[in-house]
């Protein structure tokens, strides 16, 4: 398993898997083992995917300070990966929470960056709103699945503040294009694959700063794709929309009948949206 030390110490994994281009992909949750990507769909057979286990998690080590689980601090582990794959810039993205992460990165080493992907991206470094008639609303698209009535009342109870445990699990449906016994296994494993005292710190104050990461992502010479799910209430289209328009030169996707994973519910949309935008030249930086 290939490895590399971070500033701190901290010797972090990643998995290199597929044909093509590289492709850095950084993993939600958040700080969730990035097995959970797999291999996006078949996106192997287009582009090598390099996927970075984020301090603490997969195979990469606990790190001596909890500290640095904040999600700013990790860009300095994204940058030490750059520099360990002897990339002058490389194509990036990120996955929900991973998103905020890979805006992070782009903010901080615009040069850095080629293409940049978010999927179904946690809006937090940008300071987005999303409301919860936002997240109900894309809700209704799904009531005439059998298992609506329960999670719609659990997702209601989750919005107004008068959330229970159980509740949590109720709504699980809604992340999934697709209800069935293998997003069941899906949901089940993330138990599993999650540093939950990592994923506590990952937001902690000062994480983020959304008005520069705005104004710096304004600036930003890198092409852009806002990937989002038609089903999804954690990243509502609405609310994809607005993150689309903070970058200079972005599109977005609107995955038809797809949740918060995308790459389960319709493989072949989301390698073909992908392989459209990753296989574009990009035009050269100003100066180079």
């Amino acid at each position: 398993m290939p490895a590399f030390t971070a500033l701190d110490g901290t010797t972090l994994a990643y998995h290199v898997t597929g044909d093509g281009p590289p492709l850095v992909c950084l993993p939600g949750g958040p700080m969730q083992d990035s097995v959970y990507l797999g291999d996006l769909g078949g996106l192997t057979a287009r582009r090598t995917l390099i996927r970075l286990d984020l301090r603490g998690t997969g195979r990469s080590t606990v790190p001596r300070d909890p500290a640095s689980y904040r999600c700013d601090r990790q860009v300095g582990d994204v940058e030490a990966l750059r520099a360990e794959l002897g990339l002058e810039r490389v194509d990036l993205l990120g996955h929900s929470a991973g998103a905020n992460l890979a805006v992070l990165y782009a903010a901080r080493h615009p040069e850095r960056v080629g293409r940049l992907v978010v999927v179904t991206p946690s809006v937090f470094a940008v300071g987005l709103d999303v409301t919860a008639e936002d997240r109900l609303e894309t809700a209704r698209l799904r009531r005439d699945e059998p298992w609506f009535a329960p999670a719609q009342a659990s997702l209601e109870a989750i919005t107004s503040g008068r959330a229970k445990p159980a509740d949590w699990d109720t709504v699980a449906p809604f992340w999934f294009g697709r209800w069935d016994d293998e997003a069941r296994r899906f949901r089940a494993a993330e138990h599993q694959q999650r540093n939950d005292e990592a994923a506590a710190r990952y937001a902690s104050e000062g994480a983020f700063d959304p008005s520069a990461t705005r104004a710096a992502l304004a600036e930003s010479p890198s092409p852009v794709l806002v990937l989002a799910g038609e089903y999804d209430i954690a990243a509502p289209v609405r609310v994809m929309k607005e993150y689309a328009a903070l970058f200079p030169q972005a599109e977005l996707v609107v995955q038809s009948r797809a949740g918060h994973f995308p790459w389960r519910d319709g493989a072949g949309a989301f390698v073909t949206a992908l392989a459209a935008f990753l296989d574009q030249a990009s035009a050269p930086l100003p100066g180079t």
